[in-house]
């Protein structure tokens, strides 16, 4: 991740997920919805969550239409990319060889993933 762009915590990518998900500017109570079932929290909770979220310069909070509206300031696929390469950076020396590697000699993924990523890398190529 780029120095300046910090790290979600486990609750705090779920809100984000629900906010990149969306779309639109969110309310509290929308966001509060779609957790059902994940989190078990009371409003209050996620008020400090999205104020922690928003100290982070993850969302903006509108509060100019009389209910709170927040809206993501870091795009879905930048901060994953940030992420991932922290991840790959800190867990397999900076290798995708590595990374690969150990988790089919784990059998966390198939031969058929190992089909479909050959397939992906080939068309990644093709479009050069």
């Amino acid at each position: 991740m780029s120095n300046n762009l910090k790290k979600l915590g486990e609750a705090e990518l779920e809100i984000m997920q629900v906010i990149w998900n969306s779309g639109k500017p969110v309310t509290s109570n929308y966001v509060l919805k779609e957790l059902q079932g994940r989190r078990k929290w009371q409003l209050s909770t996620l008020m400090t969550s999205l104020a922690r979220l928003s100290d982070k310069g993850f969302v903006n909070c509108d509060r100019s239409t009389g209910s709170n509206l927040y809206t993501s300031i870091i795009l879905e696929n930048e901060y994953k990319a940030g992420a991932s390469r922290h991840f790959l950076e800190k867990l397999y020396n900076n290798s995708i060889r590595n990374m690969v590697a150990a988790l089919y000699s784990d059998k966390a993924i198939k031969d058929s993933d190992v089909k479909e990523l050959r397939e992906f890398l080939d068309q990644l190529e093709d479009e050069q």
